[in-house]
């Protein structure tokens, strides 16, 4: 029994949202922080239960008062004061990197009821790039985060890449990340925030730089033009329906602020922050059933004709 159990719980070690798969300096740093901490906890734990072996089996009965003595000031006083110290001290120069500042690219994160709000600003830009419910970053390379909430505390956390930092309405706060390897890692909201907590999630993808270079380049342009004549219709709905009042799609008349950009959404991993994913059905869904899918969201569930619906899928499906 106590095998199958112990590789059940090996098993939740690892996978994309795991603080032991690492994949960047900062995370490396935790992960060591945590298996020094768990090598001086178990061996605590078997000279604890080891005296209290040797006391109670081994040699029972009393002791000299005077090697008692010794034995509660060194064990219980010395021991304690001088090994905490070294950690608190060897932690403290452990981590300082991850408020490092970065290399050259800014990526400010604003926490939302329940979506994230995501703005690039690479070395002297004057405006940023604007996405949103997923992260890029060059590999190799350390970026800094700068952090902040619109209504209420949010908690900003990629487990494989670093430790989590908490984002407060009003307040900016600042982190940074170095990955090393390439490949996508889930990103989720620590901190309880609302009904849509749970689903208050983002995908982060780490990149070759040369490779997020270009994509960066392209997350800057406008809307791609509807390819065929569906796409049009798709469109032309999205302005009659309003859509554009909370949404911007640059190159476009729709300009909204107040929900995601749509720009490149067909480009992204997932859909209502980690909710979906990015097909026609489920854009569908979403829009037909956003309030189901994603308690206390301000965007409205949509009734619309389904060939409508279809067509407005299709052309938030294809802006790449």
């Amino acid at each position: 029994m106590l095998l199958p159990g112990a590789l059940l719980t090996l098993g939740g070690c690892g996978g994309a949202q795991s603080a032991l798969n690492t994949s960047g300096q900062d995370a490396v740093a935790i992960a060591t922080l945590f298996w020094v901490m768990l090598g001086g906890a178990v061996v605590l734990w078997l000279l604890l239960n080891g005296a209290f072996y040797y006391a109670s089996q081994i040699a029972p009965g009393r002791f000299d008062k005077r090697y008692g003595r010794h034995l509660l000031i060194g064990g219980g006083i010395v021991l304690p004061v001088v090994v905490l110290t070294a950690l608190l001290v060897w932690g403290l120069n452990l981590l300082p990197d991850s408020r490092r500042p970065g290399d050259g690219l800014v990526v400010r994160v604003t926490g939302e009821q329940w979506w994230w709000r995501v703005e690039y600003w690479p070395e002297g830009a004057e405006a940023p790039i604007v996405s949103a419910n997923e992260i890029r970053l060059p590999a190799g390379q350390r970026t800094e985060i700068h952090l902040t909430a619109a209504n209420v505390i949010h908690s900003f956390w990629v487990p494989a890449l670093g430790g989590k930092m908490d984002m407060f309405p009003g307040r900016d706060t600042m982190m940074s990340v170095a990955p090393e390897r390439t490949g996508t890692f889930r990103g989720q909201c620590a901190e309880f925030c609302g009904v849509s907590h749970a689903w208050m999630a983002f995908a982060a993808v780490v990149m070759p730089p040369e490779a997020f270079d270009d994509w960066l380049a392209a997350e800057a342009g406008g809307a791609a033009q509807p390819a065929d004549d569906r796409a049009a219709r798709g469109a032309a709905l999205f302005l009659s329906e309003g859509c554009g009042a909370c949404h911007a799609i640059r190159g476009t008349e729709a300009a909204g602020q107040v929900g995601p950009d749509l720009t490149h959404v067909g480009s992204r991993q997932t859909l209502g922050a980690g909710r979906l994913t990015v097909t026609l059905q489920d854009l569908s869904n979403w829009i037909s059933h956003t309030e189901v899918l994603k308690p206390g969201a301000q965007m409205p569930s949509y009734d619309l004709d389904p060939a409508d619906l279809g067509d407005l899928a299709y052309y938030l499906e294809g802006l790449k």
